[in-house]
């Protein structure tokens, strides 16, 4: 059974107990340590981490095991790990952001089926690695919702369709509408925060930002400052008070990225301080167009004041002749409004007069560091692989195809992220090895000389690499 270390920054994180195979045997083991580092494997002797789901800005999220229930089934396990050097006062912020979540969770999650339910909450104080004194980690267990996040589904289908950005906007308002009602704010509404379940179900996933109000809304405090850019409203950028229509705005924000496809930096125009998106989703409705750009507004005063608003302008003014999304109408367990709510209805929908302030750009699916990381792969790689070619076969038409087809091969495979980070020292070691093994994949160069010219190959291609980016970016900013 392989169990992962959940200690940041342990060398080898992955252990592999071979006497664990058998279920009775896993419910009965006492705790097991990492090998490499000494921390705990069984968090709060209960949850199982096998599988690392994801990292951000404040955590990492493990997929586990719960061996204490009689199947066993399947958890996320999020641990605190904040990135980046935090002083005192902003550490103790997002340790308690965390901690929120987890009691956001416990009050909402088992109270609505789209909002995933706690388990548990524990903060384990364990021997540091070097044995010379304690550490305390924060996790919290939560309901694992087995399906894919909408930026993800992005970036597998390509852009939505009307119905199903309707669809979309329609059960987060429904999520939202609870959300606010029990006077909290979610202030994180963005694609990777929406999930949906293989039986497609949408879930709203990530409290740790959640902002506890007053119920009068009177007593409410400025913002702390966490927030994702792209999708924050300007309110909330600027570290000011935050209100329901502050998630309202980034729902907007998110739909329309799932509407044309495009990052929020490419739909919004900084020069003339304007959401440019509805010609990239030509065929959008007029009367969606109205309703997101009534969600964008600048001034929160001007958007909906309510999720309740927005759905009731949502609903009544749906085409006669569009039938509801299946997925939303044939399943049960996505939520409907609380009976107890009355619509209101629908203000008139202005084109925004006072554009929204500057957003600031996500970040790129690949960081520099992995873009020049994999330009050296592929330039390394590259350089063994023709001196082979052309040892073993000279400079011909096949060994030319061999060395574009397997070079597109490695490539794809990085776009792809089925190689990265250390998987390539372990692939560049091998090959290497190889070709030392083998004299006769060196042709008249010795080991020496093929790999220096590699390391060579490695290099210019960064240049290049390097060099193309910056034409790109500065293209990009004048076009």
């Amino acid at each position: 059974m392989e169990i992962i270390c959940t200690r940041p920054g342990c060398a080898n994180p992955l252990n592999v107990f071979g006497d664990l195979d058998h279920e009775a045997r896993i419910r009965s083991i006492q705790q097991r340590y990492c090998t490499t580092c000494g921390m705990p494997l069984l968090l709060a002797d209960r949850y199982i981490p096998f599988k690392l789901l994801g990292q951000g800005g404040f955590g990492a999220a493990f997929l586990s095991r719960d061996r204490y229930k009689p199947k066993m089934p399947l958890c996320v396990v999020k641990q605190f790990q904040p990135s980046g050097n935090l002083d005192a006062h902003e550490l103790a912020i997002a340790q308690k952001l965390f901690q929120r979540e987890a009691e956001v969770l416990e009050e909402l999650g088992h109270k609505h089926p789209q909002i995933p339910d706690l388990y548990a909450f524990f903060t384990p104080i364990v021997p540091n690695r070097s044995r010379t004194g304690e550490e305390q980690y924060f996790y919290l267990a939560q309901e694992f919702i087995d399906g894919q996040d909408l930026e993800t589904e992005l970036e597998t289908k390509g852009k939505f369709t009307e119905a199903e950005v309707r669809e979309i906007l329609t059960e987060i308002l429904k999520v939202l509408q609870f959300v606010h009602e029990n006077n909290s704010i979610h202030r994180d509404i963005k694609p990777s925060n929406i999930m949906r379940s293989k039986q497609g179900v949408l879930y709203l996933l990530d409290f740790g930002a959640v902002k506890q109000v007053a119920a009068g809304g009177s007593n409410q405090k400025k913002s702390t400052g966490i927030y994702s850019m792209g999708f924050a409203p300007p309110e909330q950028m600027s570290g000011s008070q935050v209100y329901p229509s502050t998630d309202i705005y980034a729902l907007a924000v998110t739909c329309i990225n799932l509407l044309t496809g495009k990052d929020t930096e490419e739909l919004y125009d900084s020069f003339h301080h304007s959401w440019n998106w509805h010609s990239y989703a030509p065929q959008t409705s007029d009367r969606l167009v109205a309703i997101l750009n009534k969600m964008l507004q600048e001034p929160p005063a001007q958007r909906f004041q309510s999720a309740t608003e927005a759905l009731a302008a949502l609903q009544i003014n749906q085409s006669p002749n569009t039938s509801p999304p299946s997925s939303a109408a044939s399943n049960p367990a996505i939520s409907a409004p609380k009976s107890g709510s009355s619509p209101v209805a629908p203000q008139n929908l202005p084109t925004p007069s006072k554009p929204p302030a500057p957003i600031k750009s996500r970040k790129p699916r690949f960081s520099l560091v992995e873009v020049l990381s994999s330009a050296a792969f592929t330039g390394f790689e590259g350089a063994l692989l023709y001196i082979s070619l052309t040892s073993l076969l000279t400079v011909s038409g096949l060994s030319l195809g061999i060395f574009g087809m397997t070079m597109g091969g490695l490539i794809f495979a990085q776009t792809r992220r089925l190689i990265e980070k250390i998987d390539f020292v372990i692939f560049a070691v091998i090959t290497s090895a190889i070709i030392a093994m083998v004299p006769v994949l060196q042709g008249t160069l010795g080991i020496q000389s093929v790999l220096i010219i590699a390391t060579m190959s490695a290099a210019g291609a960064i240049a290049v690499t390097a060099f193309f980016r910056l034409i790109y970016q500065l293209l990009s900013r004048l076009l």
